[in-house]
């Protein structure tokens, strides 16, 4: 990549590095990427995918397999510290988990296919809303525009401190877990708290609650993992008994089948607490993630173009604790997500003063600019 093409990006990072947005509010962000590409004009836009997602389709002469990389739109609700001039101008949101840089690579991709379009079938780049709520991934797939976007292969990348920058980290089969929250509600029946015998507390059923969640993973032969998040009992108000309780908890799983088991289990034990304390119960979940899965083909493609630019690579035995709502695309495609080091002394992903290094924007791009030269070239 040329230096004025990689000062393009690293500009164009550190914009969107200013202005990050939530999920579900990427208005602005979904607009300074069309904006980046009326420069560089693909063949065809697609808008509506999902709340604020675009699509942008470089289309080859012949037919041929359709090829979707995703990126995502998202930032996060996190106070981001630190004395960079392209600190986040919206308080309390941040790109502190690199979003900036996956947008600006994948931008760097439609760069280079602007000036020199696939031979054969078709390149979509997917700027993909609400990832980091789970909900972005389904929301485009379930979304009208979808059927013009319908890949063959999907691939995405994410970058990974702790690993040597610029390593690429892969992994056959499962990459990332899957996980979902789970919020139990109790209720029970309020009292004066000088007579707590009138009412029915459902503090120790909570209590109970808790305890049994976090040690249900242990009759688990596989990875299983429950954490309590969250939990409120009652208002403050000395004078009053408690009569509602909410728990809530994240679930985790390598394997879909494992979670479904894990709820399934889950359900049965909070149903039989609340019974026992005669508690009317109801259970909501949310930020549901599936297993993000590696197709052996794309797997493949990946590994292949990591060779032919000579970069070290890291193939990982267990998969990554954390989850990615990429896995969705699993379901549909035949899809592949890997690591991208960022360096050992990076800050973690969610950290207040992550920032995205700019040396991995040409790598990502090169990485997947050569996966798609073995598939559309």
């Amino acid at each position: 990549m040329n230096k004025p093409d990689l000062n393009k990006l690293v500009s164009l990072r550190k914009e969107l590095h200013q202005y990050p947005e939530l999920s579900g509010k990427e208005k602005n962000t979904s607009s300074r990427i069309k904006k980046f590409f009326r420069e560089f004009p693909p063949d065809e836009v697609v808008e509506g995918m999902g709340p604020n997602g675009i699509a942008v389709i470089f289309k080859g002469e012949e037919e041929g397999p359709t090829t979707m990389v995703r990126s995502e739109l998202d930032a996060l609700p996190i106070q981001e510290e630190g004395n960079i001039q392209h600190i986040s101008k919206h308080v309390g949101v941040s790109h502190t988990c690199g979003h900036d840089g996956h947008m600006a690579i994948a931008c760097g991709v439609g760069l280079q296919l602007a000036t020199r379009r696939p031979k054969k079938g078709k390149v979509v780049l997917l700027f993909q809303p609400s990832e980091e709520t789970g909900e972005g991934a389904e929301q485009v797939i379930a979304s009208k525009g979808f059927d013009k976007i319908l890949p063959d292969y999907a691939f995405a990348l994410h970058n990974l401190p702790g690993f040597d920058k610029n390593q690429v980290v892969l992994k056959k089969g499962v990459f990332t877990a899957a996980s979902t929250g789970m919020v139990i509600t109790l209720k029970g029946k309020t009292s004066h708290a000088a007579h707590p015998e009138d009412g029915n507390s459902p503090a120790e059923a909570m209590c109970k609650i808790m305890v049994g969640l976090e040690k249900l993973p242990a009759s688990f032969a596989d990875f299983a993992l429950i954490t309590i998040i969250h939990a409120v009992l009652g208002e403050v108000a000395f004078g009053t008994t408690p009569g509602e309780a909410k728990v809530m908890a994240t679930m985790r799983s390598y394997e879909n089948e494992t979670m479904d088991k894990m709820i399934s289990y889950a359900e049965k034990l909070v149903h039989a607490i609340a019974k026992e304390y005669k508690l009317n119960v109801s259970i909501d979940y949310c930020e549901a993630f599936q297993a993000s899965e590696n197709d052996p083909e794309a797997w493949e493609y990946v590994n292949d173009a990591s060779k032919a630019l000579k970069l070290k690579t890291k193939h990982i035995r267990t998969p990554f604790r954390w989850s990615e709502d990429f896995g969705h695309f699993s379901t549909v495609t035949k899809s592949m997500l890997f690591g991208l080091g960022a360096g050992k002394r990076q800050p973690q992903l969610h950290e207040s003063r992550y920032d995205f290094p700019d040396e991995l924007i040409p790598v990502g791009v090169g990485l997947f600019m050569e996966t798609i030269k073995k598939i559309n070239f």
